[in-house]
């Protein structure tokens, strides 16, 4: 095998040696081309295939915009071919945006999305291809509505008669669909949801009508009976407007209650209650009115009005006058013939009669305004009630001292003026839009507040201050009475001290004297004293001290004061 290959290579090359450089440059072109066409035949092979979400072409822009940018909302990929046909990556992404398509009214009128059901083969009979429509119609409903989120399982079963002659035999098209919900889905409940599985039905099969349509849940219980969920769909409607009732008794009650508690404070009005009364019914109105002709328009800027109106203007007259004189005339008929004049009108001919008849016939034109609405609900009535409370003051005698009757304040209460309760209705009045005329009442009043608890506790509080007073009254008394003390004992106590620090001085100073006279005694009778050590050194030390006292005054009385301090 090496050596064919080599061969093979060998034989290539001297080929290509004897060739010329046209062939060779046509050569490398050649392979060129090959490499090229399967590198894109790959490339298109490898590239995913993309499935119609509606098999027509869409050639209306606007509707070809909202049907993309719904599919984009859902997340899904899509492309636009040159016919107009929409295409998404898979089949089951198609089934599933199909269906949205159709809930929500985004397939073009005129468009079949059921194209795709189309199979021609040959061979077949014209039944058997009603069978296999059949089939596919029913295989594609389902698979449409097994894509709904809120459905966990279907089966859809049709019946589509055969063609009559006539109209009036002809059987209608019915349709049943059995639905397992999703758990936590609402489609059971959901009337919306519920109609677009009627249309998807309606779009697929053609005669098919609601009220032969029943869709039920894997229960039996039927769900798209919108008859019987017209009370439901009432009691809803009365919750929510009872619910918006609430709401708008609580945006008066809050802008009310803000305005009166800013001007006489929130701890004065406490009780508010507004009340609406609102006809739910809805109604519809026919009216029909007449009203004058303007014949000539009010003048701008003049501060009179000098328009001109006419309840009517005549369109039409007519005027007869009808005046008969001389016998009267009773004719017989063709002669031999008897007439057929009554006989109490036959008795009266050839008698003399006068007629005179005026007839004046005048048709006029009003003006005539015919109304149709449909009446909302409406507010039909208003009523706030509002309590204020007055000012309560604590007496006070002529020192300006609050007067306290048995442990208690004495309080006065001074209630709201009318004045002031005028101005609140009328405020209360304009901020709910006071109507008269459809019933409205508001009733401001001013009624004492029971402030029995917030009395007790104001009198507890002046007792406990009570009672702090005179704690500290006595207590600053006692700290007084025992300063003086103190400082009473500390004199007495510095006295005696000095009169004691005087004995002791008397004392040594006549003990001092005394040693004195005896040494000056001795000496002058010459005569040797023996002293004792102790009597020696405290002679020498007296003498010291002496001499310390005369030379450093300051010291020595620096000294004996830390005695007398230590002491």
């Amino acid at each position: 095998m090496g050596e064919w290959l080599k061969k093979l290579f060998e034989n290539i090359k001297k080929l290509w040696g004897t060739w010329s450089s046209a062939q060779k440059f046509v050569l490398v072109a050649i392979v060129a081309v090959v490499i090229i066409g399967l590198i894109l035949l790959f490339s298109i092979s490898a590239s995913p295939t993309m499935i119609p979400v509606i098999d027509a072409p869409i050639r209306d822009v606007d509707a070809q915009d909202r049907i993309v940018t719904r599919l984009n909302a859902e997340g899904v990929k899509t492309s636009i071919s040159g016919s107009g046909v929409i295409m998404v990556p898979d089949e089951a992404t198609a089934r599933r945006m199909r269906a949205i398509l159709i809930r929500e009214d985004l397939i073009p009128q005129g468009t079949d999305p059921w194209a795709i059901f189309d199979r021609e083969r040959w061979t077949l009979t014209d039944f058997e291809r009603n069978v296999n429509l059949q089939r596919a119609i029913r295989q594609m409903v389902t698979d449409h509505i097994k894509a709904l989120e809120d459905v966990d399982d279907a089966n859809v079963t049709l019946v589509i008669p055969r063609q009559e002659l006539f109209t009036a035999d002809q059987n209608p098209v019915s349709a049943s669909v059995i639905i397992t919900p999703k758990p936590g889905s609402d489609i059971t409940e959901n009337r919306k949801k519920l109609e677009g599985i009627q249309k998807i039905l309606k779009f697929a099969v053609e005669g098919l009508k609601d009220e032969n349509i029943v869709i039920t849940d894997q229960r039996g219980i039927v769900l798209n009976d919108f008859t019987g969920m017209a009370d439901m769909d009432r009691l809803t409607y009365i919750e929510k407007g009872n619910k918006m009732i609430r709401n708008l008794e609580a945006q008066y009650r809050a802008a009310i209650l803000s305005y009166l508690q800013s001007i006489f404070s929130s701890d004065r009005v406490r009780d508010l209650n507004v009340k609406i009364e609102m006809d739910l019914s809805r109604q519809s109105v026919n009216t029909e009115e007449f009203f004058p002709i303007t014949m000539r328009p009010r003048t701008p800027g003049l501060a009179y009005d000098d328009s001109a109106m006419a309840p009517s203007v005549t369109r039409s007259k007519t005027t007869s006058n009808t005046t008969w004189r001389g016998t009267g005339f009773n004719p017989e008929g063709p002669s031999g013939v008897e007439g057929q004049t009554p006989p109490a009108f036959r008795d009266m001919s050839n008698l003399y009669g006068e007629v005179t008849q005026e007839t004046l016939v005048d048709n006029e034109e009003i003006n005539k305004r015919i109304t149709q609405e449909e009446r909302t609900p409406a507010i039909d009535r208003v009523t706030v009630s509002a309590n204020i409370d007055g000012v309560w003051t604590i007496k006070k005698d002529e020192r300006g001292r609050e007067i306290v009757t048995n442990g208690s304040l004495e309080r006065e209460y001074a209630p709201v003026s009318t004045d002031d309760l005028r101005a609140a209705t009328a405020l209360i009045q304009n901020a709910i839009g006071y109507n008269a005329g459809r019933g409205d009442s508001v009733a401001v009043q001013s009624i004492p507040i029971d402030r029995s608890a917030q009395f007790a506790e104001e009198d507890a509080n002046l007792l406990k201050e009570k009672r702090l007073q005179l704690v500290l009254l006595f207590a600053a008394i006692g700290v007084i009475l025992l300063v003086i003390g103190f400082l009473l004992l500390r004199m007495v106590s510095r006295g005696i001290e000095r009169r004691r620090r005087a004995e002791e001085e008397e004392r040594a100073r006549r003990e001092q004297e005394l040693r004195e006279n005896a040494l000056m005694q001795a000496e002058e009778e010459e005569t040797q004293v023996v002293m004792s050590v102790e009597e020696r050194t405290r002679l020498e030390l007296q003498e010291n001290i002496a001499n310390m006292a005369r030379q450093h005054p300051e010291d020595v009385a620096s000294l004996i004061r830390t005695w007398l301090l230590e002491e």
